[in-house]
């Protein structure tokens, strides 16, 4: 299994961090209709209790935003992956299909409010650390190109940057051709859910992506 540990610098900044992780064998296709019924469903019923303004109130977000600000950065421009999928979600537009087993980890995002790095295991070179990016430290977003991720929590492996709360990276993205794949659900204080969501992934993974060949480990 990947080793993942967390700075001692985010770790002062941020101490009640708390990562569940999971890593499994997988198949990746274009995701069929069973999986979009239950984003579908999920997005409804978003749309219809949740307004924009209280995005930033639920617990997961909140605590992830006050991270953010605790190591000297806007959560307000560089947001949050599960935040802009909510604020998504409740302006009505449809969330991106990617592939089964990244819209699997969407799911679980809008409904813990967690923001959650996929990652193939294949593309990471060595150990990983958890810690806070450096001043024109390079990073590729997915959809995004070249993102500045100075004072963002970033995991980084031994070629560099490859992950953060806000957009993964291209490097290490999830395709057809993954076998082995990481989650990490993040959370930074409000992590009553950790298990709840770590326990949901798991199953959608099993039932969407033939998940086998599970190790689950929690970092603090």
């Amino acid at each position: 299994m990947v080793r993942i540990g967390i700075s001692v610098e985010l770790k002062q900044k941020v101490p009640d961090i708390e990562l569940h992780i999971i890593e499994c064998d997988v198949e990746v296709w274009e995701s069929k209709k069973p999986l979009w019924q239950l984003i579908n469903i999920k997005t409804t019923e978003i749309c219809e209790t949740l307004k924009i303004e209280d995005i930033s109130k639920i617990p997961a977000i909140q605590a992830s935003r006050k991270a953010y600000k605790l190591c000297g950065k806007d959560p307000a421009r560089y947001r949050l992956s599960a935040e802009a999928l909510l604020r998504r979600t409740v302006k009505g537009a449809n969330l991106y299909r990617i592939n089964n087993v990244i819209d699997q980890l969407n799911l679980v995002s809008i409904s813990t409010g967690y923001s959650i790095g996929g990652y193939d295991v294949d593309k990471i070179q060595g150990d990983v650390e958890f810690g806070i990016g450096r001043a024109n430290e390079p990073y590729i977003g997915i959809g995004r190109g070249e993102l500045n991720i100075e004072n963002l929590p970033v995991f980084r492996d031994s070629l560099g940057a490859f992950g953060t709360p806000t957009s993964d990276s291209e490097r290490t993205s999830v395709t057809q051709e993954t076998l082995r794949f990481l989650m990490v659900i993040i959370g930074y204080g409000a992590n009553d859910r950790l298990k709840e969501a770590s326990d949901m992934a798991v199953l959608l993974l099993k039932e969407f992506a033939k998940a086998v060949k599970f190790e689950i480990q929690i970092i603090k």
